[in-house]
């Protein structure tokens, strides 16, 4: 398995009442495209989640949160969030609620 299938689960049960949403396959893992730019991810077993970049440094003192490194460089923008960070649904959503805010400002 590429990436955690319980979590792509878990997303597209969040995601399912938006329109424009695909996925992609990408990455060595899944990505949600909302009304087609990247959005969330994941890759193994965490979320990668597309934030507006001005909010990175409070976002990652957040737990199980870390910044995304996928080519060696850091991101900005662009976080991991580990299992540890979305034990609850309300820190899940939170998550989730971050991606979409800056997905309409991209």
């Amino acid at each position: 398995m590429a990436y955690n299938e319980k979590l792509a689960n878990r997303i597209r049960e969040q995601l399912a009442d938006l329109h424009n949403i695909e996925e992609k396959e990408m990455m060595g893992g899944l990505t949600f495209m909302v009304n087609e730019k990247m959005c969330i991810g994941i890759i193994k077993d965490e979320m990668m989640c597309r934030i507006a970049p001005e909010i990175q440094d409070t976002v990652l003192e957040k737990t199980g949160c870390r910044i995304m490194d996928f080519t060696g460089r850091p991101m900005k923008g662009y976080i991991m969030v580990d299992d540890t960070g979305m034990k609850s649904q309300k820190e899940f959503e939170d998550w989730i609620n971050l991606c979409l805010e800056f997905n309409s400002k991209a």
